[in-house]
């Protein structure tokens, strides 16, 4: 074997695992598994490319392609236990893609450092829910699903917000579910869709976003995702997603929610590191 060649096995089996990981949150949490792949392309790609600005575009764009692979896998596995609400899919879906556009556009035209910071302080504002749900998820204060203004604002900005970082949205939408009485599993399980919803457009949007001719991409990048990354992280997501799923049915979340905030605290202060 040459050294290009372990090279390349060392890319594909360190995404295939950031791929299995990601599909165990999205099925676990409902989040799409984004917090997950982000930080892991932008700590692996600098050992196959030369470093560059736009990395950050390339890590946000394929976590979205990723996202549209393990929300499907993870819907599915909800599904067979009837616990998506696909009514609620239905009614947010045009508000969540209008902010999806939204969000793409802002990251056309924001820079590298800019949407960096943006991503470590989005982590660490969903740290809080994982470490500390009781402040989010008040006992006893119940609400209904919102609709109306309030419904087509909060899909919006869920979908905006979302596409910037290159998450699924799935944590904002368990705990909106959650406030309004419905269970921790089906709040989980409609989560992943909204998964779908930002995925789709948002890999779209990316895919197509020019980038300047001097930028040097890593290798298989077409507009702003990168193909071997993606092939290689939804395997590891198909493989897990239903695992991540069970566990959502079968486990008490209380420590796997603290482990997933303590780690999105540390992406956070990495990514603010980076940056600053």
């Amino acid at each position: 074997c040459s050294f290009m060649e372990i090279e390349l096995l060392w890319f594909v089996v360190t995404l295939c695992i950031t791929g299995a990981i990601a599909g165990i949150t999205a099925g676990l949490f409902g989040n799409g598994g984004g917090f997950v792949v982000v930080p892991a392309l932008l700590a692996v790609f600098p050992f196959f490319t030369p470093p560059s600005q736009e990395l950050v575009k390339v890590a946000i764009g394929t976590s979205l392609a990723s996202i549209v692979v393990s929300s499907t896998r993870s819907v599915m596995a909800h599904h067979k236990k009837g616990a998506v609400d696909f009514d609620i899919l239905k009614s947010w879906s045009i508000w969540i893609v209008l902010g999806v556009i939204g969000g793409i556009y802002i990251a056309s035209s924001t820079s590298s450092d800019g949407l960096t910071v943006v991503f470590a302080a989005g982590v660490l504002l969903y740290s809080i829910y994982f470490l500390f749900p009781e402040f989010v998820i008040r006992p006893g204060v119940a609400l209904s699903m919102p609709e109306g203004v309030a419904k087509s604002v909060l899909a919006f900005v869920l979908g905006g917000f979302s596409a910037l970082l290159g998450i699924g949205g799935g944590t904002p939408m368990v705990i909106t579910m959650v406030i309004c009485q419905r269970t921790i599993q089906q709040a989980v399980a409609t989560a992943a869709g909204v998964g779908f919803l930002i995925g789709l457009p948002g890999a779209i949007g990316f895919l197509f976003m020019k980038h300047p001719e001097t930028a040097i991409l890593p290798v298989g990048t077409i507009g702003y995702i990168n193909i071997p990354a993606l092939v290689a992280i939804s395997i590891g997501a198909i493989i897990t997603a239903p695992m991540g799923a069970k566990m959502a049915h079968n486990f008490s979340e209380k420590k796997l929610k603290r482990m997933f905030g303590i780690y999105l605290v540390i992406v956070s202060s990495a990514m603010f590191y980076k940056a600053l």
